[in-house]
């Protein structure tokens, strides 16, 4: 299996999909989601889940930052934007809202796009490739997803890009 971002340019994702984007929810996450596609995943592939991470915050934030979750994709390809307005698929709480987001669960069940404060981080987007539909609730958090996952992954692919202050 095979993860692929046109958001990814010369190895760095383009401005519009973070903080230097912009498309900006009411309390300032930058909201303009990446584009990627999926090729030849597993025979047996029911649906994917999604974790765009980066884990570079643990310099600035104390752990792992998630900046998109999402559960039950049905098909291999993901519009730039999509996260916005796709109701095809289950999206996760992101990380916008732990004690240093602050914001609520609703309006970090989406996309959140990269703003790092200190220097490049690297954020990196993993597919996986499962046996079921897991049948998450909007708003799910990353354990959540983790765990419903045990045993049911067939494969994983990502692909990483950068993002500077």
């Amino acid at each position: 299996m095979k993860v692929s971002s046109k958001a990814i340019v010369n190895g760095e994702f383009e401005d519009k999909y973070g903080k230097r984007g912009t498309q900006f929810t009411p309390n300032g996450m930058p909201s303009y989601s990446i584009p990627f596609e999926i090729e030849s995943a597993p025979e047996g592939t029911k649906s994917f889940a999604v974790v765009l991470e980066d884990k570079d915050a643990i310099t600035a934030s104390g752990f792992v930052w998630i900046h998109w979750l999402i559960s039950d994709l049905k098909r291999t390809s993901v519009a730039e934007n999509e996260s916005q307005t796709a109701a095809d698929f289950t999206q996760g709480a992101n990380s916008w809202a732990s004690v240093l987001g602050k914001f609520d669960i609703a309006e970090a069940s989406a996309y959140g796009g990269m703003a790092p404060p200190n220097c490049r981080h690297r954020y990196e987007l993993i597919v996986y490739a499962l046996d079921t539909v897991l049948d998450l609730p909007q708003g799910f958090r990353f354990n959540d997803l983790h765990f419903a996952m045990q045993g049911h992954v067939l494969e994983t692919a990502s692909v990483m890009g950068t993002y500077d202050v």
